[in-house]
């Protein structure tokens, strides 16, 4: 009973955390099969997005150094979907007055609501990091890994090699969370496939509701093949190490 009451609350904490993904979803959805007025789909999805961060903002859900932290992704995502579109390797098909070079600016809230998760789940679990790596090792690991959803167009994909340099850094690494008045322990590594996994069911059901597509799903979709979940990871660690460092940084800044 203990066990099912304890994965109640940490259900009811992750739910709550996942906020603004579950609105993006929803509204993704809601566009999908019920046609807005007077603008595009991916313009209402901006201002949906744009009306669910201010409201984050204004309630307290989500604090003005969150937000920091979320815009910097939302940059980020969308420098990566610029070049992501260049190169072919999805696309927007739909309309928009807000895209920039063939990318709807709605789409870096996708990204942003990935930080938006980590941030509010930090805090509500009260997440502890266990034997973190130095800054000097854990940033140039965050750059390669991002560095290399460009460079791999024009060089030779090493996701595999930074996979086992992950592997090697974080594997006494770990996190304490908290549920329940109970403190629990996970590994780092452990984590970061299980919210890739998560995440790659989520791109399915993004696509699903034409948030994007691939080129093999032009005509009709289909299920993303599985080996995008090592993308996601990557991408998941990434977003991880970057908010990892700063709650770091803002920890031992001065006075501390």
């Amino acid at each position: 009973m203990r066990a099912l009451e304890q994965l109640v609350r940490f259900g009811w904490a992750q739910a709550l955390s996942c906020i603004f993904p579950v609105v993006i979803f929803a509204s993704l959805a809601l566009t999908e099969f019920i046609p807005l007025p007077f603008l595009p789909r991916y313009d209402w999805l901006l201002i949906i997005c744009l009306l669910m961060q201010g409201w984050m903002i204004r309630s307290g859900l989500e604090t003005m150094d969150e937000l920091k932290v979320i815009s910097v992704f939302h940059i980020i995502g969308l420098a990566l979907e610029i070049f992501k579109v260049h190169m072919g390797s999805w696309s927007y098909p739909e309309t928009g007055y807000f895209k920039l070079f063939g990318v709807p600016l709605y789409s870096g809230f996708m990204y942003a609501s990935v930080a938006s998760y980590l941030c509010q789940a930090w805090r509500r679990l009260g997440v502890e990091l266990i034997r973190w790596p130095p800054f000097v090792v854990v940033v140039p690991i965050a750059a390669a890994i991002y560095l290399n959803f460009f460079t791999h167009h024009y060089w030779v994909d090493i996701r595999w090699w930074l996979c086992g340099a992950v592997i090697v850094v974080f594997w006494r690494s770990g996190v304490a969370y908290e549920v329940g008045n109970t403190r629990y322990r996970m590994p780092l590594v452990f984590s970061f496939m299980l919210i890739g996994f998560f995440i790659w069911i989520a791109e399915n059901i993004a696509t699903y509701f034409s948030a994007w597509e691939y080129p093999n799903q032009a005509d009709a979709w289909s299920v993303i093949h599985l080996g995008k979940v090592s993308s996601w990871m990557l991408l998941v660690i990434v977003s991880f190490l970057i908010v990892a460092t700063l709650k770091q940084m803002k920890k031992n800044g001065p006075g501390k």
